[in-house]
């Protein structure tokens, strides 16, 4: 490929969400935003000190630099959920080089293991316009799934079960996540910094963007508020909500709420609209609940916890196997997984 080590700088400095002059003031200068400029065109090729220096500064291998992908892959029909406070272009640049970066190994190997992957995908077809549509959907999905109405243990696993390509990355608190497709895969994207009981949430709110389709007059704010209706009711069925909530509820214990949220791993903010729909409290109640909640700080640092854990774990697991069955080599593996080659040596551990 002409010009690789320009290109896997420039793809590294935006994972890095730096510009040239922000990498060269982090390097403290011992290399000009010029001659940065001239390594990512191809013009200049740096000397092994200063290449040390890059991948300590971008925090990747030196190997990255001179690693050619197996196949180069861009995301498509990209669509972020942001927190109001926006998230900067930067950031917006740098989680999808970090995306497709990571899905460019991913899709390597499965390439070197000939997977044939059969995808139980789920497309909802009529048109969502309201919160009971939402509802709908969201009983749909759990009986194509066969879910039931029991607490789903990981929604993560959940969903690379049913073929689809689930990761995280290191960003911003602003960024929560992203939908898109990549060679007719279908994407979902999370914050590898937020805690289990939110990673559901944006699973199952990206999903509803790759799943179900909205009437055509809706405002996006509509959309986005339809698909937060969509992962609530996937997460705490609508007859399991009634039963345990009761009907005509005018208190609640925080207590309460905690073993709610421990048992289905879905926060307590999202408790109250769930309640609010489903008729369990009136308006007057659910305004009172979100006060109450904001006063003592929950919507900064909420009680309760979850008892699960929510990771992707299809790609580490592909990847063991490889090495198992001989179709890559440990220095191979070790690349496929961005890591220098002692470091990943230490994580294996052979029993046969």
């Amino acid at each position: 490929m002409e010009n690789l080590f320009g290109q896997r700088l420039t793809s590294a400095r935006k994972m890095a969400g730096l510009s040239l002059q922000n990498l060269a003031d982090k390097m403290e200068n011992a290399v000009t935003r010029q001659a940065l400029n001239k390594y990512e065109k191809g013009e200049m090729m740096p000397g092994s000190t200063v290449l040390i220096r890059l991948s300590k500064a971008l925090n990747v291998t030196v190997d990255f630099f001179f690693s050619e992908p197996d196949q180069k892959v861009e995301l498509q029909s990209i669509e972020f959920r942001k927190k109001i406070s926006r998230l900067s272009k930067t950031a917006e640049v740098a989680v999808i080089e970090k995306a497709r970066a990571f899905l460019e190994r991913y899709l390597e190997l499965e390439h070197l293991l000939q997977l044939s992957i059969p995808v139980s995908k789920f497309q909802y077809e009529t048109p969502v316009r309201n919160a009971a549509d939402a509802e709908a959907a969201a009983e749909a999905l759990r009986k194509q799934w066969n879910l039931g109405y029991d607490p789903i243990p990981s929604v993560i696993e959940m969903l690379e079960d049913q073929g689809f390509k689930v990761l995280e990355v290191e960003a911003d608190d602003a960024f929560d996540g992203l939908k898109a497709l990549v060679q007719g895969h279908r994407i979902i994207v999370l914050n590898k910094r937020h805690n289990a009981v939110r990673k559901r949430f944006t699973a199952l709110h990206e999903l509803a963007h790759h799943s179900l389709s909205f009437a055509a007059q809706l405002e996006e704010k509509d959309v986005e508020r339809l698909c937060h209706t969509f992962a609530s009711a996937v997460l705490y069925p609508a007859e399991m909500a009634r039963t345990e909530m009761a009907q005509e509820r005018f208190h609640f214990f925080l207590q309460e709420l905690e073993l709610i949220k421990e048992r289905w791993g879905i926060s307590i903010a999202a408790l109250f609209p769930r309640a609010l729909h489903l008729g369990i409290i009136n308006a007057n109640t659910y305004r009172r609940l979100n006060t109450n909640y904001r006063i003592k700080g929950y919507h900064r640092d909420e009680p309760g916890d979850f008892w699960g854990k929510e990771r992707p774990r299809r790609f580490i697991q592909l990847l063991y196997r490889a090495i198992g069955q001989e179709v890559i080599s440990i220095n191979h593996a070790a690349h496929l997984a961005e890591m220098n080659l002692g470091e990943f040596r230490d994580k294996l551990e052979q029993l046969a």
